[in-house]
């Protein structure tokens, strides 16, 4: 039986923008140096932040705990570095928000060894102990999301998981991480597979890449041991893929439902770096102190993937790859997905995919957006069918009700593929993300009263 198909089925409409990854595709992950300091917002995932457990001058030890979960949906935070704790206070985060943050002065690289934990035994755990235990490492989705892992993982009663999905798509231009890790981390990713099976009660695991990584897929399939029930699968390229709707559509051709989950359709799916990181950690009783990110864009002179410790301060990093001409903009992710930096004051966290650096020379000065033409190519775009030229209106009127009750706004994944085509170059995916961040406001104040 072979281990790795090559199809060509996949998702409906979607758009194909240049890949640029050819700056980094080939370049093998490498170590960072350690910031002169060490910067650690707590509020590095979705759900409940972490709660601080040292103080201002206290020495710690790399992995060691510094912020506690705060609840079922949060996940701890452990230090990246061996260092004194310097101050705590606020500080920036890439929403723009101030959230409690831990300083911290490192030690020299030489004594940074990393301490370790109560190990989980991938063969004699039960699942929710592997599930307490990816909790206790503080493990988040890390394709960009940051959505508490052991969360995910968790499959209510009346479900079942038929599949477990490996996400190894990564359609997002410019970024090269879960690539390097796929072919450099073949070992963690079979471990991790492991402990999600487990933890998943899933009879079987398929990992999803499309196919401008042959070669990750052809690695990948002959590291696959004997006893291990995994499949590669190969899709057509096309974004945005990688999303988990996406991806089941093309690998399995099923359809998750409106305001519905994957396991709605028997899946879980997991990003390969975070099943990766599951197999790394889990084995020692290690918390995640660092992470592979792509540094890279026309601005960078020394592009690459990076494992770099999560708390480096942005301007630390580009500092060290060096940038050519005058910084213009500076993505946290991809282009398509990710969000533009408002400063450079921010740390790396563990949601962070990649650094995407723009120069003055690479983008276009005051590009005027025009009234919508009613042309229909966001429409023609749209992966989800939703209509967004009649959203962007109804955002403009802030008509926010009507666009979550009549034109299904929170099904929106944020992918870019309709302000991607807009001829009128009208910013649809920045208006939908304001119109859900109140829709959610609105929900929460309603739940409260």
């Amino acid at each position: 039986m072979s281990l790795i198909t090559f199809s060509k089925r996949t998702f409906r409409h979607g758009v194909h923008p240049p890949e640029n990854k050819h700056g980094t595709a080939g370049s093998a992950i490498r170590q960072f140096p350690f910031a002169p300091e060490i910067i650690l917002p707590i509020a590095q995932h979705l759900g409940a932040p972490s709660k601080i457990v040292v103080r201002e001058k206290q020495e710690v030890l790399r992995g060691q705990l510094l912020a506690k979960a705060s609840g079922y949906v949060s996940v701890p935070l452990h230090s990246p570095v061996s260092g004194v704790i310097t101050k705590i206070n606020n500080v920036p985060t890439l929403s723009g928000k101030m959230v409690p943050g831990i300083h911290i002065q490192p030690y020299p690289a030489s004594g940074q060894e990393a301490i370790e934990g109560e190990p989980i035994d991938v063969e004699t755990a039960t699942q929710e102990e592997i599930l307490a235990g990816i909790q206790q490492a503080g493990i988040v989705g890390l394709g960009g999301a940051a959505f508490p892992t052991h969360v995910k993982l968790k499959v209510p009663e009346d479900k079942n998981c038929q599949v477990l999905m490996l996400n190894g798509i990564e359609c997002e231009p410019f970024l090269t991480t879960d690539h390097r890790v796929m072919l450099e981390q073949e070992a963690d990713i079979m471990t991790g597979i492991r402990y999600l099976l487990k933890a998943t009660g899933a009879p079987k695991a398929i990992i999803g890449i499309e196919a401008n990584k042959k070669d990750a897929a052809i690695h990948l399939s002959k590291h696959i041991p004997e006893d291990l029930p995994v499949t590669v699968q190969v899709v057509p390229v096309k974004y945005p893929q990688g999303s988990e709707k996406m991806l089941i559509t093309s690998v399995l051709g099923r359809e998750v439902p409106s305001g519905g989950l994957p396991i709605d359709v028997g899946v879980v799916v997991v990003n390969v770096a975070t099943a990766a990181e599951i197999g790394r950690l889990l084995p020692h009783g290690r918390g995640i102190q660092e992470r592979v990110i792509t540094i890279t864009g026309p601005g960078v002179l020394d592009k690459g993937n990076y494992l770099i410790p999560i708390g480096t301060p942005l301007r630390f990093a580009l500092e060290q790859v060096g940038i050519e001409g005058t910084i213009k903009e500076v993505y946290m992710g991809g282009p398509m997905m990710g969000m533009a930096v408002s400063n450079l004051d921010i740390s790396i966290t563990k949601g962070t995919s990649g650094v995407v650096v723009f120069t003055e020379r690479d983008i276009r000065a005051n590009q005027k957006v025009y009234p919508c033409i009613n042309c229909g190519a966001c429409v023609d775009a749209c992966p989800l069918f939703l209509n967004p030229s009649r959203m962007g209106i109804l955002a403009k009127s802030k008509a926010y009700d009507e666009m979550a009750e009549q034109q299904h706004l929170m099904d929106c994944f944020e992918c870019g593929s309709c302000s991607y085509v807009c001829p009128s170059h009208i910013p649809l995916v920045q208006q939908f993300r304001l119109a859900k961040g109140i829709v959610r406001k609105r929900k929460a104040k309603q739940k409260v009263a």
